[in-house]
């Protein structure tokens, strides 16, 4: 994390009151200093009562045992506690991934140990936390346990494409998460499936979740992409996050343009697709045939989404299609989302675009779990992958122009910021 702190100072009434330097008189003063032997230093060390801190993440199977062993603790006392108190143990037992830090003597005795990890209510406005602690007071040990704040901080990274782009950010020590949303954002602009080139860069600037400082690592906690460029072969696209007035936040061009269009590009957060919008060879049927839509590979029970608002038309069995759920848009547009495993909706339901519709499946005719998807227009079969490149956009309103554009020259200089620190650690490691 790199904090940047400016200090502006202002002098009226100070100067005259000193002299000028070259008039101060000025003497050279050398004295030679002999410092203290080795063995002294030593014996001034040995004398310091050491406190060792370590951190570690609970792994699936962990025991108390396995885990203190991990942090380099030693304590029999501490162990025989850990394993009786009820607080502590329903800690252990849970999901793993939990971060937990050690504060131990340098023989190994526990002096205080804390487990971070979510809060039980997921469905709190405000992002929280739990802390459990255990500690020794007056030679006992104590457990408590509370729920504190998580804390957003600005984090700034950069990488390069050199086979995928989570193999670079992941190289760029950027969550997955994080990922997910650079593919979303820039996906009118660039088809992550067929144009990503060998070179191209990205940098963001993105919130992540803390607890007393330390970045969270279970699930659904990296908070949003704050601002972001992505360079594709040699043309630069930018983002930046703008909440107007009414708090309602959408991801803008530089140029004002919304990134955010009518249809989303996909129906899956992130996939690859198996069969294009074209002729082919029908694995079933053994012959050639038009493939009027697009097939999304992905594991059984990935979730799919609605690319845009709409009313649920038809949710249910459809012949070689199995599981379908189908949605009209507006102005004479609908999708359909075909071998789904299961359906989240009903017909005559209000969707919102991104919403949850259903999960992936092989139901039908389908040879192994993947998505059918499929855009009319006028009744008429068109190109997916072409509609949310050709779908409409919004601009920033009028007074918020000036505000918008003041966000969009800091977010220049910081993701130019995260390009630069990028370079300095692939210098250094």
């Amino acid at each position: 994390m790199l904090v940047l702190t400016g200090f502006a100072a202002a002098a009226f009434g100070v100067a005259p009151l000193l002299p000028e330097t070259a008039a101060v008189p000025q003497r050279v003063v050398i004295d030679s200093v002999a410092p203290q032997g080795m063995q002294s230093q030593l014996e001034a060390l040995a004398d310091q009562e050491l406190e060792l801190w370590r951190s570690d993440l609970t792994r699936s199977g962990d025991g108390v045992d396995s885990v203190l062993r991990r942090l380099g603790v030693s304590d029999a006392e501490a162990l025989a506690f850990l394993r009786s108190d009820p607080l502590m143990r329903r800690v252990f037992d849970g999901r793993a991934g939990k971060m937990i830090q050690a504060r131990a003597a340098a023989n190994g005795n526990l002096i205080e140990l804390v487990v971070r990890h979510a809060a039980p209510d997921d469905a709190q406005r405000q992002p929280q936390f739990t802390r459990s602690t255990l500690s020794r007071q007056g030679g006992t040990w104590s457990s408590r346990s509370e729920v504190a704040p998580l804390v957003g901080q600005a984090r700034l990274a950069s990488g390069t494409i050199r086979s995928s782009l989570f193999a670079a950010t992941d190289e760029a020590r950027i969550p997955d998460a994080v990922a997910v949303q650079l593919a979303e954002i820039f996906a009118a602009d660039i088809d992550f499936h067929r144009e990503l080139r060998k070179g191209d860069t990205f940098s963001v600037v993105y919130e992540a979740l803390t607890a007393d400082g330390e970045p969270v690592t279970w699930v659904n906690t990296t908070g949003r992409v704050l601002s972001a460029e992505f360079v594709n072969d040699g043309k630069s696209h930018q983002a930046v996050w703008f909440a107007g007035a009414d708090g309602r936040g959408a991801y803008f061009g530089f140029d004002g343009q919304s990134k955010r269009r009518s249809f989303l590009a996909s129906p899956l957060e992130f996939s690859r697709v198996t069969s294009g919008f074209a002729m082919r060879f029908h694995p079933i049927l053994q012959r050639m045939r038009a493939h009027r839509g697009v097939d999304y590979g992905a594991p059984h029970g990935t979730p799919v989404r609605a690319v845009g608002e709409g009313v649920v038309e038809f949710a249910g069995r459809q012949n070689g299609y199995g599981n379908v759920v189908q949605i009209k848009h507006g102005n004479q547009r609908s999708t359909l989302y075909a071998h789904l495993s299961r359906i989240d909706v009903r017909k005559g339901q209000v969707i919102d675009q991104g919403q949850r519709i259903g999960a992936v499946g092989a139901t039908g005719w389908a040879t192994g779990p993947h998505l059918h998807f499929e855009f009319h227009v006028n009744g008429q079969h068109v190109d997916p992958l072409m509609v949310a490149r050709a779908s409409e956009t919004v601009t920033i309103d009028a007074p918020a122009r000036a505000q918008f554009a003041e966000l969009s020259r800091s977010a220049q200089l910081q993701l130019d910021l995260a390009e630069t620190l990028a370079g300095a650690r692939f210098q250094t490691e």
